[in-house]
């Protein structure tokens, strides 16, 4: 298999100043891409600022033979968005990747969570994301050519204190399908990754680079999530609007599924008919994996206009 390189690729990675995004960052320059590290700098809460973490990663990527430069841009503004992609347009001629990794978390669940808090997190992960994909998108539609990786994360699957961050990241799922759809005729393809690191935003202590794993512990360097994201930043990646995981060395697909579930002929449904079928509503054993609102709105309405669909099993 040969190697996959960026040779001639330029990206941009936001929250590259630690974690997993240094870790993102690294390896596409080690793999030949020019890179625009971006961190604010700040708390793990979004308060205040530091060029220190992106100038470190910065001389890390140099010293181990690539090309990068710092950015303290804030993504949570347009105007700050804009100018982390003019940086990597005046530096090195183009944008081609954007990955965006920025984030904050402030843990809260109900009823005590502030609106303020749910406000910040939409503000930096969801509008963040917008801002820097929306900034990119013309130098993309130009050149015939983007790739957006979207981070995600496995707290849209629920934890009680985690409201205000899965509600943001739930928020970027809606983000790439949709996106998806404008960029096919652009060959810009958007994808998500819902890592699994043990970072301080995860509440653990971040590894480093020289960790080596215990037995009996668990073992999630941000340097196992990177080869997903390079791979889904690549030319290469054959998929868009996909949701996928990587961490402790296991790389998976989630998906958005619908059940074929029950379908009432006789007259109109009642409350009643519901509980009566709520089993059938709620049997996994054939699945359909929606491509867009299209493809869901056809299987979902095939019982009356006699449209063929195929289901997946599980």
């Amino acid at each position: 298999m040969s190697e996959l390189r960026f040779d001639g690729r330029v990206a941009v990675v936001t929250g590259a100043g630690r974690g997993i995004g240094r870790a993102h960052a690294r390896l596409l320059a080690e793999r030949g891409a020019k890179v625009v590290v971006n961190d604010l700098g700040g708390s793990m809460e979004g308060e205040g600022s530091d060029v220190g973490p992106a100038q470190t990663v910065v001389d890390e990527i140099v010293a181990a033979g690539g090309t990068a430069v710092a950015d303290t841009n804030d993504v949570s503004t347009e105007a700050g968005a804009k100018a982390i992609i003019d940086t990597a347009v005046e530096k090195f001629g183009r944008i081609d990747i954007v990955v965006n990794n920025a984030g904050i978390v402030r843990y809260a669940g109900m009823p005590e969570v502030e609106l303020d808090n749910v406000e910040r997190h939409i503000a930096v992960h969801l509008l963040g994301a917008f801002n820097t994909t929306r900034a990119a998108w013309p130098h993309f539609v130009e050149q015939n050519y983007g790739r957006v990786v979207l981070t995600t994360s496995s707290g849209i699957f629920g934890l009680d204190n985690n409201l205000p961050y899965a509600t943001a990241k739930a928020g970027m799922i809606g983000l790439a399908r949709s996106a998806k759809l404008s960029g096919a005729p652009h060959n810009i393809k958007i994808n998500l990754i819902a890592p699994a690191a043990q970072t301080r935003m995860a509440g653990a202590q971040e590894l480093d680079d020289d960790a080596q794993p215990v037995p009996g512990v668990p073992f999630m360097p941000s340097s196992a999530v990177a080869p997903m994201v390079a791979f889904l930043a690549h030319e290469d990646c054959p998929v868009s609007g996909e949701i996928y995981t990587a961490g402790a060395g296991r790389f998976a697909r989630v998906f958005l599924g619908s059940t074929e579930g029950y379908v009432h002929t006789d007259g109109a449904a009642t409350v009643d008919d519901v509980a009566a079928n709520w089993a059938t509503i709620n049997d996994e054993t054939d699945y359909f994996v929606p491509a867009d609102l299209m493809s869901w709105s056809g299987a979902f309405l095939k019982h009356q206009f006699d449209m063929p669909v195929e289901f997946t099993q599980p």
